[in-house]
């Protein structure tokens, strides 16, 4: 009596494994290499917006220091910059700016002699006596701020309200590189900072 020839096995449950196995890889590798398909998530680790293209300093924008003399932000190359802007009553919204940069900056541990604060002054009113008081070491410059605007906020709907409430952050080489819309979050201010600058080799 013969025996039966063996059925041969199909392949299929092989392959049906091996391809639930490898859809995870494929999957992971199309949301990292092919953004455009949406796959990957769009959550933001910075609360500050970069600056896309960064922006140099421009070459007509006319500083002045506290006393009415002219200023040169080139010299000041090298550093990383804080910014804020505002009327020199400085009100509410520009004290809290000030505020927000002072201890930013403070913060920073020994990476603070990396920095340096600078607060435009937007038009001719006598400075705060705030300013002095409690802000010490901030670069107090005046600048037109239509010139300022067309750097800082060149797309903003209303730019002299949009310089009062934001803060930015200009790297060593001269560049404008990312912008704060306002600074109700200081805590992810300083934070941002903290991350530049640890990841950063200038300056």
């Amino acid at each position: 009596m013969t025996t039966a020839a063996a059925r041969p096995r199909s392949l299929m449950p092989v392959i049906a494994i091996f391809l639930i196995c490898l859809a995870p890889v494929v999957f992971a590798l199309l949301a990292y290499y092919v953004p455009a398909l949406g796959l990957r998530s769009a959550v933001r680790t910075n609360y500050g917006q970069l600056v896309e293209p960064q922006r140099p300093i421009p070459d007509n924008l006319t500083v002045k220091d506290a006393n009415g003399h002219p200023y040169d932000l080139n010299q000041l190359k090298g550093q990383w910059l804080l910014i804020s802007a505002g009327p020199g009553a400085c009100p509410e919204s520009c004290v809290r700016g000030l505020f927000v940069l002072r201890n930013s900056h403070a913060s920073q541990g020994k990476n603070v002699n990396r920095l340096e604060r600078v607060w435009f002054v937007t038009d001719d009113a006598p400075i705060a006596p705030v300013v002095d008081e409690a802000y010490r070491g901030t670069h107090v410059l005046r600048v037109d701020p239509a010139a300022l605007a067309a750097w800082l906020a060149p797309n903003a709907a209303q730019p002299s309200a949009f310089l009062t409430q934001g803060l930015w952050i200009v790297d060593p080489l001269g560049h404008l590189m990312m912008q704060f819309p306002d600074a109700q979050q200081p805590e992810a201010v300083r934070d941002d900072i903290r991350t530049l600058l640890k990841n950063s080799r200038i300056g």
